[in-house]
């Protein structure tokens, strides 16, 4: 059953699908898998997908990560008659059925991809986001800089500024934080079984 968003939210917000495989259906499902993500991909408000596969026991665990620019858009999707009926086609390869959730765009990037698991404790999550932001609030100024000197409107303050943190906003929502959550997955899970 599909959550329903909450209504008024205007910020970004991701789809988090977990389907586990049949034995033996894995190859029907990257087929249909590959189907729904171009289908989704061509919804008004959709900004991206990401696909994680591993396994859970001896079956295939796809985790699927889908970002849209607002809640209606996302509620657009999931009450969509396509939607429903591509998730029909797909149950009979299912497990244990259609797992969704909805959040912030940022909470995925420590949610676990394991049902069973926890998050790890916030002060490794700070650890893992000051690495990613770090090197960037140094670095970036210094790359922008010539850009940003080229006329006076560029140079500045409240547009020089803006323009070093957009870039490190987008850098981490959709390039560094996923990959340095992947990155730093083993030391992040580490401390979650110690508290389990």
């Amino acid at each position: 059953m599909d959550p329903a968003p909450k209504p008024g939210s205007d910020e970004v917000v991701t789809l988090v699908v977990k389907h586990l495989i049949k034995q033996g259906s894995e190859a029907d499902y990257e087929a249909w898998l590959r189907r729904i993500v171009r289908i989704a991909g061509d919804r008004p408000g959709h900004l991206g997908v990401d696909v994680v596969r591993g396994k859970q026991g001896k079956l295939a665990l796809f985790t699927c990560v889908l970002r849209y620019r607002s809640t209606d858009d996302l509620k657009t999707w999931l009450d969509s008659p396509e939607r429903k009926t591509l998730i029909a086609e797909a149950t009979p390869m299912l497990a244990d059925g259609d797992k969704t959730e909805i959040g912030a765009a940022n909470e995925f990037w420590f949610a676990p991809l394991a049902d069973s698991a926890a998050k790890p404790p916030r002060w490794k999550q700070a650890v893992v986001s000051l690495f990613v932001i770090l090197p960037q609030t140094l670095l970036l100024p210094f790359i922008w800089g010539p850009i940003l000197r080229l006329h006076p409107f560029l140079s500045n303050y409240v547009v020089s500024t803006f323009l070093v943190t957009l870039t490190i906003v987008l850098l981490v929502v959709y390039l560094l934080m996923p990959a340095a959550t992947r990155l730093f997955a083993p030391w992040l899970e580490a401390s979650v079984k110690e508290t389990l």
